[in-house]
């Protein structure tokens, strides 16, 4: 079986895509939500399926005495990143290494990087003159939006599309293909 964590920060529409495509998986479940935000939308969204939240100051996440045995209580042996906004502690990377993935809102290497993270990424592809953009779905290491791309999904952009159009393409392709993916991991790794 294999036990996801889902760790994030705000809105949580990623989130609840996951748990939703895993429920009734016998061999994949969205096991646990972690946030370093409380007021984060997404523990509501996880709440309504009953799936265990926690939230950790960014001190315990960065602590491994505190996080993996929470990880190890709940049996957890994939990570997946859904608008997380902190940088991963080593010791994960390490413990959890090709098993910890992100999704990133632009075609990296294009507009990754420290602070480039929702509405900024969309407003540097705008401002770019783009003719596409997408999503990157990665493995995470200890470089900010560095790991190895695990697959790319574009989408095309017009003249007229605002930075508003380019999220709601963006988040099209997000929805679409993020936990088809991760599935798609899991099942190559045979953790199950």
């Amino acid at each position: 079986m294999t036990n996801i964590a889902i760790f994030v920060s705000g809105n949580g529409t990623n989130c609840e895509n996951i748990i939703k495509h895993f429920m009734g998986n016998k061999n994949i479940c969205a096991k646990l939500v972690i946030s370093n935000k409380a007021d984060a939308f997404a523990l509501q969204r996880a709440a309504k399926y009953n799936v265990p939240c926690k939230v950790l100051a960014k001190q315990e996440i960065n602590d491994s005495n505190i996080m993996l045995p929470l990880l190890q209580d709940y049996g957890i042996n994939f990570i997946v990143l859904a608008g997380f906004m902190l940088m991963v502690p080593s010791f994960l990377t390490e413990k959890f290494n090709r098993r910890i993935v992100n999704i990133h809102p632009s075609l990296l290497p294009k507009f990754g990087g420290k602070g480039m993270y929702g509405h900024h990424v969309h407003e540097a592809v705008k401002n770019a003159g783009e003719t596409e953009t997408g999503i990157t779905i990665h493995f995470v290491s200890d470089v900010c939006d560095g790991g190895e791309i695990i697959a790319q999904f574009k989408t095309q952009l017009s003249q007229e599309d605002t930075p508003e159009d380019i999220e709601a393409k963006v988040h099209k392709l997000e929805q679409q293909h993020f936990p088809e993916v991760i599935e798609h991991v899991i099942n190559s790794l045979h953790l199950q």
